[in-house]
């Protein structure tokens, strides 16, 4: 009797035992799967259809090309009109550095030789500035054109100063620093070479307006002008004619 308790008793243990086995195995399994599931309560499944998604989204080239053209196009267009806007805006300003109407005017003197006797000299102002007018001698002539380019600071034959032989022109600005050399009034001194004199630092010019002595680096400058036999007077378009000198 007890013999068959102890057989029916048997199996009744190993039945409980393979229970609370079988349930920790199963709690255990649960925690496995628990560990295992994706945090962004995904499947992989949907993770790898997500992916194949984006995957397969592409962009086209013509959109892209047409993208860079109409930006290439804004940006060339507004440097366009950014570059006229400051050149009309600028404009005024460069059209009032231009010379007005009367000071062309004035850029242009009429001068009558007739009265300027031989040996005379006559003063007048062109463009500001002080023109020496030499109705020259015979004997200023000769010395002028007789001078080898040796003797000289600022070599230049008196041909290539003159257009006439008896008539010199020249600005009366000494080219050492600018003073007005004398010479032109009846007693004033002419220094050593019979043409104009700088007090200022000693310069001494013969009777072309060459520099023969003293600190002066070069000749007197000689203006732009033009012999004519009518008179003409002040106007713009003869501005680029310089002096106007009428015989």
């Amino acid at each position: 009797m007890q013999t068959a308790w102890r057989h029916l008793a048997l199996p009744l243990c190993q039945l409980r035992g393979c229970g609370r086995r079988s349930g920790r195995g199963i709690f255990r399994n649960r925690l496995s799967i628990g560990e295992n599931r994706p945090s962004s309560g995904l499947t992989p499944k949907m993770k790898i259809r997500g992916s194949t998604m984006a995957d397969s989204v592409t962009t086209s080239p013509h959109a892209v090309n047409a993208g860079e053209t109409r930006r290439d196009f804004l940006l060339i267009a507004t440097g366009t009109v950014a570059a006229i806007g400051a050149g009309l805006a600028a404009w005024p300003f460069i059209d009032s550095m231009n010379p007005a109407a009367d000071t062309l005017a004035l850029a242009s003197t009429g001068v009558d030789l007739a009265p300027v006797a031989v040996g005379q000299r006559l003063t007048v102002v062109w463009r500001g500035k002080p023109v020496f007018i030499n109705h020259r001698t015979a004997e200023e002539i000769k010395s002028a054109e007789t001078v080898t380019m040796a003797e000289l600071v600022d070599p230049q034959p008196d041909s290539a100063r003159v257009q006439k032989p008896e008539w010199l022109i020249v600005v009366g600005i000494c080219t050492h620093l600018g003073c007005i050399p004398l010479g032109q009034k009846t007693g004033e001194p002419r220094g050593e070479f019979g043409g104009w004199f700088c007090p200022c630092h000693g310069s001494q010019y013969d009777t072309s307006g060459r520099i023969r002595k003293g600190p002066a680096p070069t000749n007197l400058l000689v203006p732009p002008y033009t012999f004519t036999e009518e008179k003409q007077s002040r106007s713009v378009e003869g501005a680029t004619h310089g002096l106007a000198l009428t015989l």
